[in-house]
């Protein structure tokens, strides 16, 4: 059931925002949408969106614009640019940031907003491509909190955790610690996994194995099964955590916050670029790893013999 909103902008259709967009769209809501590229444009279109020609144009003819973008500079140009949104938006209005910045992008471009009588929410997701398509990301906001409750049910129309944590801003800070958490998730699984398969035991049972107990979680669930396919298309890329993990040093930088563990996950994924891999998924990080090692972690059906490795062992 659509809320009070005549009628939602949608900025960005990209890996996330377009099924972000679509699940609007099924929960009964009414949608302005621009992209760069036509062809999620016209995908949107045909289930009944109204195409715009510029983030102007979006503005002018909704009471609730949506941005989901690539990375701070995008945000700025798209909100405050020539054609931008604020050219076109109405006193009112609410600006609601899905995409994940750096926190004082937030804050800057929040204030400028404001100045025009609009008010604004950073709304970053976590869940990857699969949970922007079911609906079930975790949205963590930032705003006013009189403003997120008017925008909340539209939200909950995208994932199935949606929680304010502070005011602006407060929901970029909240996306950088989930994306630390992440990266080092898929780099203790990387190097456990490949250090299990340098050893002779199947990675597949090992997964098997330990997926119940302490060890599991949501990234060893999500990844290892692709991983163990070779399958690497992005859910979400490494050039975009690349991004995020940027934004996070950043910070911890203004803060005065140590954080060696996230330099290290950087230095991987920033060698994985030069060899070409910026688009792949984040769980390519076991693929650093795996050139060091000289093997990879593919579902494979054997078993070893484990005397060669560790002949101590067997007399």
């Amino acid at each position: 059931m659509a809320d009070q909103f005549n009628k939602i902008g949608f900025i960005g259709l990209g890996i996330m925002g377009k099924p972000m967009a679509l699940n609007l769209i099924k929960a009964g809501h009414k949608l302005a949408v621009y992209d760069i590229r036509p062809e999620p444009v016209e995908e949107l279109v045909k289930k009944g969106a109204e195409r715009c020609l510029s983030p102007k144009h979006v503005a002018e003819i909704s009471d609730m614009v949506i941005t989901m973008l690539p990375d701070s500079p995008d945000v700025k140009e798209v909100v405050l640019g020539k054609e931008g949104v604020l050219k076109g938006i109405q006193p009112g209005t609410i600006i609601v940031d899905m995409s994940s910045i750096a926190p004082a992008v937030s804050i800057e471009i929040c204030k400028k907003v404001k100045e025009k009588g609009v008010e604004m929410i950073d709304a970053p997701v976590s869940g990857g491509e699969p949970k922007a398509i079911e609906g079930t990301l975790s949205i963590m906001a930032g705003g006013d909190l009189k403003t997120f409750e008017k925008v909340e049910g539209v939200l909950k129309a995208m994932g199935s955790s949606v929680v304010r944590v502070g005011e602006i801003g407060s929901g970029n800070i909240t996306k950088l610690a989930n994306q630390i958490i992440v990266a080092l998730n898929i780099a203790a699984m990387s190097e456990a996994m490949v250090l299990a398969e340098k050893a002779g035991v199947d990675a597949e049972s090992v997964f098997n194995a330990i997926r119940g107990g302490l060890a599991g979680s949501t990234v060893l669930n999500a990844k290892m099964p692709l991983i163990l396919d070779g399958n690497f298309k992005p859910g979400f890329r490494i050039g975009l955590h690349i991004k995020d993990l940027k934004n996070a040093l950043e910070t911890a930088d203004e803060l005065s916050v140590a954080v060696p563990l996230t330099k290290g996950i950087m230095e991987i994924m920033q060698t994985l670029k030069a060899d070409g891999k910026a688009g792949d998924d984040h769980g390519g990080v076991i693929r650093f790893y795996e050139k060091q090692a000289g093997v990879e972690v593919r579902k494979k059906s054997r078993e070893k013999d484990y005397t060669d490795l560790f002949p101590e062992n067997f007399p």
